[in-house]
């Protein structure tokens, strides 16, 4: 039987993390939570400190979603000995069902295999986030799963690499996915294994003839989603085509809907703009980053 560890990553937590962290521990020996809330607290993630089983990390800084992620794999794997066979990442919203975690890792027995995911699951409209995925197999190798249900077997992990820190929140998912599957593994998704989780507050737009649904990020967000998915795009144009033709469009949507509709316009077509500058020249404006993030 592998042993599994898990890191839960929290920014400005509620009260689900601590539903998180007592259903990650059914099925993991340990759980690492890393709050990235920035300031000196006590914050919620805080209570968490005297469970058993459970290591919180908080040092009062945001160093972003891969930053985090980070932290808790170096922690997990600090020394040579009691390492887990498998890494589950959760956010801090994202509570478990009950066999979960042990269905994707019956996955992985397969060498051929690098991820297991669960399928992300709408409670409030009872329906897959993804379209497409009711009508689609069970099991489906896919170019990129979302961070959150994420199972990985540790050698994997060690040979790809660690989460993209430069990425900060955005595509952080998509980049380690891309990446593993350039390695040769396959990337897969369990959609009977649904795992409830939230994608912010969703508004609807009205538009000539047509509803659209949106999630509102701020404007310094906009920035990374452009400029990541820009340089993902430009590394994974040859061995992840579909991937970076369905990424291209969805981008070009993403800013013609964010122009459009969205307040304050200038400011957020600037913020986009500038990523996709920014990704096709490789660089990176601190000055995107929210308050008190570092890099």
């Amino acid at each position: 039987m592998p042993t599994i560890a898990a890191v839960a990553t929290a920014f400005h937590p509620d009260e689900r993390l601590t539903a998180v962290v007592e259903a990650a521990l059914k099925s993991c020996a340990r759980v690492v939570v890393v709050d990235n809330t920035p300031g000196d607290g006590p914050f919620l993630a805080d209570t968490l400190r005297d469970r058993e089983g459970v290591t919180v990390l908080r040092d009062g800084k945001n160093r972003g979603l891969a930053g985090a992620l980070n932290t808790g794999v170096d922690t997990l794997l600090a020394g040579q000995s009691a390492q887990p066979d498998l890494l589950l990442f959760l956010d801090q919203d994202s509570v478990l069902g009950e066999d979960l975690v042990l269905a994707l890792a019956q996955h992985l027995t397969d060498p051929a295999v690098g991820i297991a995911a669960p399928a992300a699951w709408d409670e409030d409209q009872q329906r897959y986030y993804e379209p497409g995925t009711e009508k689609g197999p069970d099991v489906a190798d896919r170019d990129t799963v979302i961070t959150s249900g994420m199972l990985v077997r540790r050698e994997v992990l060690a040979e790809v690499g660690r989460f993209r820190t430069e990425f900060f929140v955005d595509h952080v998912d998509n980049d380690f996915c891309l990446r593993v599957r350039a390695a040769g593994y396959r990337v897969l998704r369990d959609k009977r294994q649904k795992l409830a989780h939230s994608l912010g507050q969703r508004n609807q737009h009205k538009l000539p003839g047509v509803s659209v649904s949106s999630s509102r990020h701020p404007t310094w967000r906009l920035y990374w989603i452009a400029r990541n998915g820009t340089v993902l795009m430009r590394e994974h144009r040859k061995d992840a085509p579909a991937w970076t033709r369905t990424t291209a469009a969805y981008l070009v949507w993403w800013f013609a809907l964010r122009t459009a509709i969205e307040a304050p316009r200038g400011p957020r077509a600037m913020a986009m703009l500038r990523g996709f500058r920014d990704g096709a020249r490789g660089r990176t404006s601190r000055r995107y980053l929210p308050p008190g993030a570092e890099l």
